[in-house]
């Protein structure tokens, strides 16, 4: 799929999934687990989640150098991208796996845990890749859209704090961004190694065949998710 499908369907199971997990069992016999749920979320963590998901969403992708995360900050995304690459095993590999989505999840919420420096670079660098990824800038000026991005990045993550957003839900942003980054590749003509480091790609639902870019993803599913985040939001945003 490409970008900016992987950062609206994040924005989309977001918005659709925290509520729900109130009804998990155990998130009823502890509530002090129900931090990251929708509803004990404000409005603006909720906006927050989904903005901080979307990014995450374009996480895996890391490992081509020719995605859209590769060149979101110039060089220095760049050569992260060939580095990722080269260790995962190229694209599609390592970092297109439940593992992975664990590891960048708990990985997240650690460093939120324990390094508040950290944690802010890391919601600031969602906030940027989420705009990127839905296509937010100037059509064909580089550094005019980098300088928007930049501009439209701080004033959210500033919003956000003037705002009261706390972060206890960041790891769980961050995973669910991956794993449905890895879901909607199954679902592509590639598929993804989902237990990596067993071999074997998964296509969902048998393997339906979507093609990356092609006119299915851009006519259809683009405008369809798009207008899942709005509802969603709107529904989620409504009084009760």
């Amino acid at each position: 799929m490409m970008g900016h499908s992987h950062a609206l369907s994040g924005a989309a199971v977001w918005l659709a999934v925290t509520p729900a997990l109130m009804a998990l069992p155990g998130i009823l016999e502890h509530p002090e687990l129900a931090t990251v749920t929708g509803t004990v979320l404000t409005p603006p963590e909720l906006v927050a989640g989904a903005v901080v998901c979307a990014g995450a969403a374009m996480l895996p992708d890391l490992d081509h150098p020719s995605a859209t995360i590769a060149q979101a900050f110039g060089p220095a995304t760049w050569l992260l991208s060939r580095g990722v690459n080269f260790v995962s095993g190229g694209h599609r590999h390592a970092t297109h796996s439940l593992l992975f989505a664990v590891f960048a999840g708990v990985g997240a919420h650690l460093l939120a845990q324990r390094y508040p420096v950290g944690r802010d670079i890391m919601i600031v660098l969602m906030i940027g890749l989420a705009l990127r990824a839905v296509g937010i800038g100037v059509p064909g000026h580089t550094i005019t859209s980098a300088l928007v991005n930049v501009a439209l990045t701080a004033g959210l993550f500033v919003t956000f704090h003037m705002m009261g957003v706390t972060y206890s839900w960041l790891g769980f942003a961050i995973g669910v961004g991956c794993l449905v980054h890895v879901i909607g590749d199954c679902l592509t003509e590639r598929g993804c190694p989902v237990l990596w480091p067993i071999k074997g790609r998964w296509l969902l639902p048998f393997d339906i065949g979507i093609k990356t870019g092609k006119t299915f993803e851009k006519k259809i599913l683009g405008p369809v998710l798009s207008v899942a985040v709005l509802a969603l939001l709107c529904l989620r945003l409504m009084p009760a």
